[in-house]
């Protein structure tokens, strides 16, 4: 997949995930790698900016395979955020597709 196209839906992507249920970090990596590929390393940055931005909290909780991990989980100022964004992506994805289907139109 185009990596434009990735960079611009990855937020949304990680905050409908993480809205439909608290993950630790790989546990998103996986989630989201089920459907785009993404490296680990563009996705930590992501989860410290927008829990920096107050969108996500963390918590620690007990794993019983190693160390306590990382949760995050969605605030309600990252609910608003996350329908904004969904609202914008459906008007955007729309247009796009207006367009796709002209061209397909004439071929």
């Amino acid at each position: 997949m185009n990596v434009q196209f990735k960079k611009g839906v990855l937020e949304l992507c990680v905050l409908i995930l993480i809205a439909d249920k608290d993950q630790y970090g790989y546990e998103l990596a996986q989630n989201i790698s089920d459907k785009i590929e993404v490296a680990e390393g563009t996705l930590y940055p992501l989860l410290r900016r927008l829990t920096k931005e107050g969108y996500l909290s963390t918590y620690l909780s007990e794993s019983t395979e190693g160390p306590p991990r990382k949760y995050y989980s969605i605030t309600e100022k990252g609910e608003s955020y996350m329908k904004a964004l969904i609202r914008e992506w459906k008007q955007f994805s729309k247009a796009v597709d207006q367009f796709i289907k002209g061209v397909q139109r004439d071929e």
